[in-house]
């Protein structure tokens, strides 16, 4: 058992109510966004399968419930730990532009001129990527799952809910009625994905909270994943009308293109991590967590750097070692903000698919590039030395989630359609909706993210896991979703449980901030440098900020949405049983469902 031991006392200083209660289980548990996705990954895990076989589970069954965040059409990443080894592995699930796609082509019939950077625009055909995610799900199965159940059983669930319906919930109607327009102009098939209603414009609307809402579409979709594996999608009916309804609408990605990434498959890749022992979060020289993500493509190595640089921090003494009291304050912000902008600036230069561009992955985590950048950091004020890129968010483009089994494997899973429903564009009988990550790329002709063919973007999706510096056992699999959010929820969610002691629920309502709401430019030049913060946050440090020189804004109700919405399944033994404690973002719709 690893020295951070959960639960830790509650101390006296929190100033926010944790208006959840943490879900304790010795079995199992499943936290997401979907009560109804928990509670299918909980049935799988009922019926033999393990954390892996559960996730897929849910991601398919948030498919159906949560459309306007996630799907088939989308990426996924996971990072899965092994209890019997102690080993962590990682999956990287994204997909990528096509074959014929070229920047000459793009930026030709975008018509952007030769004196402008350009972009790729969200709701543009040419934002569509090939899908990573089905191939992902058949692939965390073989390489992960239990083996006891085949794909059809672990997609069940999910098609009994697009069958027989389902009553959408808050969050997800509110997404599906923000975005009834693109679905209906995206495509000729938008009616698949909204409901039925013959007083309604064209005879369909989409669905409101409570009302039941079918979509026999996507479950003949997931039939034929189930049955015939990777070819069910990348081949056959579902691949010709993808290829098809994107061929109609001026895109360039081919049924070649399909098979390439079917045959190709997801790629297992070596995660990356970093060791953190600052601030005492524990006791003993061995005391530590090491931090795992996924290395670019994704932006995980952003939360590594920036954890590193506070760590570095600290060495040089212009932080001080945190208490309770600075929970949030004025100086603990200005140190997290200015250490994530150095993360960020690093990686909206370097982070792109290393398969075709070298990414200095392990140098960028490096104790001594870290400690240089470190140098940058002025208490005082912000830093004015210009940076190459900019976080940016965008609400409602991810689901997260992560489960755990009763033979103590955790799988931390994240799947994606990048900006609420993607592109908007439904294949013809398919009932999904394609993703839009090639907004993602640079159209800039020196960036090393540069648009080229077959080629996977700078990906914001990222799982997160933390492991025991002392044995390797696993501390956690959590993540927060949200566009470039991510690693700044990984940080700040990851010090709430280790340096402030809060449990996973509490970690979780904890008021956050976000830097920026705007996508960094294609020449690495910031758009927005705000600092969004979340109400909870006292209005002094607001101004205490600004003194700074920060440009800061303070949110609240519906637009507590920028923060994000995470899950956290912590492991700990008490009398020598495994026990499992989780925490469900109350900024979504979701709950930690134990088994």
């Amino acid at each position: 058992m690893g020295p951070n031991v959960y639960p830790h006392p509650e101390p006296q200083f929190v100033h926010f109510p944790s208006r959840r209660s943490v879900v304790h289980s010795t079995k199992g548990i499943v936290s997401s966004t979907q009560p109804l996705a928990s509670a299918a990954g909980i049935e799988i895990l009922r019926k033999g399968g393990n954390a892996a076989d559960a996730a897929v589970a849910a991601a398919a069954a948030i498919n159906v419930t949560e459309p306007g965040s996630t799907g088939i059409g989308g990426d996924m990443f996971c990072l899965y730990y092994d209890a019997k080894s102690k080993k962590v592995s990682a999956l990287n699930g994204s997909g990528r532009s096509g074959g014929e796609v070229t920047l000459e082509k793009i930026r030709k019939d975008l018509k952007i001129p030769d004196d402008e950077l350009g972009h790729i625009p969200m709701l543009s055909v040419h934002a569509a990527t090939v899908p990573g995610a089905p191939a992902g799900w058949v692939d965390t199965v073989e390489r992960f799952g239990s083996g006891k159940l085949s794909l059809e059983d672990v997609l069940a669930p999910a098609i009994e809910l697009a069958e027989k319906g389902f009553p959408v919930s808050e969050l997800s109607a509110t997404f599906w009625a923000a975005s009834e327009s693109q679905l209906r102009k995206a495509s000729p098939n938008g009616h698949e994905m909204l409901k039925k209603d013959p007083s309604a414009h064209k005879g369909c609307r989409a669905p409101r909270a409570g009302e039941i809402m079918k979509n026999p579409e996507i479950a003949n979709t997931f039939k034929l994943l189930g049955k015939h594996g990777k070819k069910g999608f990348y081949e056959g009916e579902v691949a010709e009308q993808l290829v098809k309804v994107v061929n109609d609408l001026g895109g360039l990605l081919t049924l070649d293109d399909l098979k390439h990434h079917m045959d190709t498959g997801s790629e297992p890749v070596d995660p990356i991590s970093l060791k953190y022992t600052g601030q005492g979060i524990g006791d003993g020289p061995a005391a530590g967590i090491e931090l795992w993500e996924h290395p670019p493509n994704g932006q995980g190595i952003v939360a590594l750097m920036a954890l590193g640089i506070i760590q570095e921090l600290e060495k040089q003494g212009k932080i001080p070692h945190w208490s309770h009291k600075d929970h949030n304050t004025t100086q603990y912000l200005h140190a997290l903000v200015e250490s994530l902008r150095i993360a960020f600036s690093d990686a909206h230069w370097f982070v792109t698919d290393p398969n075709v561009v070298k990414v200095p992955s392990a140098d960028l985590i490096s104790e001594r590039y870290l400690s240089e950048r470190a140098k940058l950091f002025d208490p005082k004020k912000i830093i004015s030395a210009p940076v190459h890129g900019s976080p940016a968010h965008l609400q409602s483009d991810t689901v997260y989630f992560c489960c755990s089994d009763s033979d103590g494997n955790a799988i931390s899973f994240i799947n994606s359609n990048y900006g609420g429903f993607g592109t908007g564009i439904i294949p013809a009988g398919c009932g999904f909706t394609l993703q839009n990550r090639g907004a993602n790329f640079s159209l800039a002709a020196s960036h090393p993210n540069v648009l080229a063919p077959r080629k996977r973007p700078y990906h914001t999706i990222i799982p997160g896991l933390t492991t025991n510096v002392n044995d390797g056992s696993l501390h956690s699999v959590y993540g927060v979703m949200g566009g470039f959010m991510q690693p700044q929820g990984h940080v700040q969610v990851l010090l709430n449980q280790e340096v402030f002691k809060l449990n996973p629920q509490a970690a979780l309502d904890a008021p956050r901030f976000c830097i920026g709401a705007g996508m960094p430019s294609a020449d690495g030049q910031m758009t927005d440098a705000t600092i969004y913060l979340e109400e909870g946050i006292d209005k002094n440090v607001v101004e205490e900020l600004r003194a700074l020189g920060h440009s800061v804004q303070q949110l609240d109700g519906y637009g507590r949405g920028m923060f994000g919405r995470g899950q956290i399944i912590r492991r700990h033994e008490d009398d020598g049983v495994l026990v499992w404690s989780a925490g469900s973002d109350l900024r979504g719709d979701g709950a930690a469902v134990p088994l």
